[in-house]
């Protein structure tokens, strides 16, 4: 499986989840393609007359993508905000699975031209998709102080995002912060005390990284158009590595998962509605065998709900 030294995470339980070998002719979504560990997995258990959509707003993973020549697959560089459309733009009405595996891939991180990781010098750049929208480090070359502390809060939930933010403000007067390592040594000069075997620039990188692509917003609008797809008795498994991410599964799958009924209208318990969706067994976390081989897996959570039939 050539996946560019990217390991996917809970793969087994994903396919599990999804049930891919119960529906050989089933048509899934993987709405977050990257290196394709998972979509990979999916097409191995798939029959002939099953199909695979995937989509990514990364061109470099769209690029990774074209080395898979299978009629069943379909790639598309698209975001979370234009799953439904890009959907029924194949022509397709329902499909059987959604599988959404949040955030920065391994490939991202290890590239120190996309700029998403402190470990590694290159431009700050964060973009998930360097087709649109700025750069870290224009964005740094513009923020007020305000600003700086707001992301840094409410994206890292940094403690120390006033320190931060004047720090980097300072710093912004001796020169244009452009460059990771130079982030990260500021933040790092700042921030003298951090959880253990945490660097003190991993809150600030992901603030930055999580505002700039909208990550939680784009979350919040794939989450009910995975469920406008899903066909009765169809899957959506979700996969977050931070507690942002995680909130806002489990509270939409919560919500969906309690029947909407108008306010003060008295209903006997068999006229009750269906609940959109149907929560599938608790979180599931990588097991220690996985972690071990894929330490990047640690902090990864499992979501699964059903579309009743």
């Amino acid at each position: 499986m050539n996946t560019d030294g990217h390991l996917p995470v809970l793969t087994e339980e994903v396919l599990e989840a999804l049930g891919v070998s119960d529906r050989p002719g089933g048509i899934f979504v993987d709405a977050t393609f990257g290196r394709g560990g998972h979509s990979r997995r999916i097409l191995e258990q798939l029959g002939s007359g099953g199909r695979l959509l995937a989509f990514d707003r990364d061109a470099d993973a769209i690029e990774a993508g074209r080395a898979i020549k299978d009629r069943r697959f379909t790639l598309v560089h698209a975001a979370f905000s234009e799953l439904e459309s890009q959907v029924r733009a194949l022509g397709v009405a329902a499909v059987d699975g959604v599988l959404l595996d949040i955030g920065v891939s391994s490939p991202q991180l290890d590239c120190a031209d996309r700029g998403f990781s402190f470990r590694r010098d290159g431009p700050l750049d964060m973009r998930m998709d360097r087709t649109r929208g700025i750069t870290a480090a224009e964005w740094l070359a513009g923020a007020s102080e305000a600003e700086l502390r707001e992301v840094l809060d409410r994206y890292g939930e940094e403690r120390f995002a006033k320190q931060i933010a004047k720090a980097i403000v300072a710093a912004r007067e001796r020169g244009p912060v452009t460059r990771t390592r130079e982030l990260a040594d500021i933040v790092g000069a700042t921030v003298r005390t951090r959880e253990p075997h945490q660097d003190p620039a991993t809150r600030t990188f992901q603030a930055l990284r999580i505002y700039l692509n909208q990550e939680l917003e784009e979350l919040s609008l794939v989450m009910p158009q995975a469920l406008a797809i899903l066909a009765p008795g169809g899957r959506i498994a979700v996969i977050s590595f931070h507690s942002l991410e995680d909130r806002i599964v489990k509270n939409f799958f919560r919500d969906r998962a309690r029947p909407r009924v108008p306010d003060r209208l008295p209903l006997r318990q068999s006229e009750m509605p269906k609940p959109e969706l149907l929560i599938v067994g608790k979180a599931r976390k990588a097991s220690d065998v996985e972690v071990r081989a894929n330490p990047r897996s640690r902090s990864a959570t499992l979501r699964v709900a059903e579309r009743p039939s």
